[in-house]
């Protein structure tokens, strides 16, 4: 995998509770430096984004329900709606882990595809926190993900204990089959740790760390 192929499969990420504005717009230079297709940044700094990457065909993602996925449906879906409203493009969610905890698996599938109606057709994501799951969890909540129409099932936020592995990446590759979207995020630091978890089954990869992963430095990504 050379560097433009890592480059395309990148989510550029500036998720980070204190990030200012003048933060956001430092990243979206960054971005358009180095040629990131896709960033991800919270909800309140969607339309400042948008508004520099536009000119430039990158997109703007959101994480909806982040960090713990623990809101309603109905706020979830209103987040949604709001974040397209403001130029969002992608929307990574967070499952209800409760829910999934508690063997509720209609709630957790009923709140995935009340956020995918909402997105209309764009691009969406759904993070699963694999640290926070038994096997089983993972093999079950993929079904459910793909029976409700998302298009990725995501490894982690990288804020609740635990990012991408190889063998979690394998394994939910392993359940959806080839033709469904895998995004690993969460300490991915090294062009080694990419090309791994490439060589696993991801064909999307989540960072804030991107500059370094691409550069074959030492990344300090969480997300």
């Amino acid at each position: 995998m050379n560097r433009q192929q890592l480059i395309e499969m990148i989510d550029f990420t500036l998720l980070k509770p204190t990030a200012t504005k003048d933060d956001i717009t430092d990243f979206c230079n960054t971005t358009i430096e180095h040629g990131f297709k896709t960033v991800f940044v919270n909800p309140c700094y969607v339309s400042h984004a948008y508004r520099i990457l536009s000119e430039h065909n990158i997109k703007v993602g959101v994480p909806i329900g982040f960090s713990l996925g623990g809101a309603t449906t109905q706020t979830k879906v209103a987040e949604t709606i709001e974040a397209i409203g403001n130029g969002a493009e992608e929307i990574d969610m967070l499952i209800n882990l409760g829910a999934l905890k508690s063997g509720e698996f209609d709630e957790v599938g009923s709140d995935i595809r009340e956020v995918v109606k909402a997105s209309e057709g764009l691009t969406t994501k759904v993070i699963i926190e694999t640290a926070l799951l038994t096997e089983d969890e993972k093999v079950t909540v993929c079904k459910i993900i793909q029976e409700a129409g998302a298009d990725y099932v995501k490894t982690a936020t990288g804020f609740n204990g635990g990012g991408a592995t190889v063998e979690d990446v394998r394994l939910l590759r392993s359940v959806t089959g080839p033709d469904f979207g895998v995004k690993a995020a969460g300490g991915i630091r090294t062009y080694e740790d990419a090309v791994n978890i490439v060589e696993a089954g991801a064909n999307r990869i989540g960072t804030s760390g991107a500059v370094a992963l691409i550069s074959g430095g030492q990344s300090s990504s969480t997300y």
